[in-house]
């Protein structure tokens, strides 16, 4: 079976996800391609992802695709844009309402192989600190990683999560998008021009 029919049809974490608020079934949202040249790891679809099964189908993509300058249908090519979260699926709601985290199950099981399918990437964006934590090892918070850009492998651009729910964040930090979103484009363009 080919590795994207795979992780589709993974239910790791079914028995988990049927204890949470939302008593859902696993459904990996899979969008991966050996031909990508770009990657967007970020950390779990969330409802509406799940839902429709288009990653970032929200506010949270609108937000990212204005940060990157791409357009939809850019952005949507999975032979140009990878798109890699810690679980490929959405890990339900805690009884207060928030999202839970991502089971690491998920990444341990599939990255690497998902990862090694993918020999045309030439930059990764880590979103959020559970992508940051996976792909760096760094136990610094998403506000260190982010304002140490520059620090960065060559290949890598750390961000915060595009969320709503991060727009006090982005206007306590408006050096993100003053400095490090106009880079942000230009190599998001080097990469997907090249």
């Amino acid at each position: 079976m080919e590795l994207t029919e795979s992780i589709a049809a993974c239910r790791l974490c079914a028995e988990r996800f049927a204890q949470t608020r939302t008593r859902h079934a696993p459904r990996p949202v899979v969008w991966i391609d050996p031909a990508a040249r770009l990657l967007v790891a970020g950390q779990a679809p969330g409802m509406r992802v799940h839902e429709s099964g288009i990653p970032f189908r929200d506010r949270s993509g609108d937000r990212l695709r204005d940060w990157l300058g791409l357009d939809e249908a850019t952005f949507y090519d999975r032979r140009r844009v990878a798109i890699l979260p810690n679980s490929f699926c959405f890990p339900g709601y805690d009884d207060k309402g928030s999202d839970l985290p991502p089971p690491a199950i998920c990444a341990a099981t599939w990255h690497d192989r998902a990862m090694a399918m993918m020999p045309a990437l030439r930059l990764k964006l880590l979103i959020g600190a559970y992508s940051q934590r996976w792909y760096l090892g760094t136990r610094r918070s998403v506000t260190e990683v982010v304002r140490d850009w520059r620090s960065a492998p060559e290949d890598v651009i750390c961000l915060p999560h595009p969320s709503w729910r991060n727009t006090g964040w982005l206007k306590r930090n408006p050096w993100f998008e003053t400095e490090l979103v106009p880079e942000l484009r230009r190599r998001v363009g080097q990469v997907l021009v090249a």
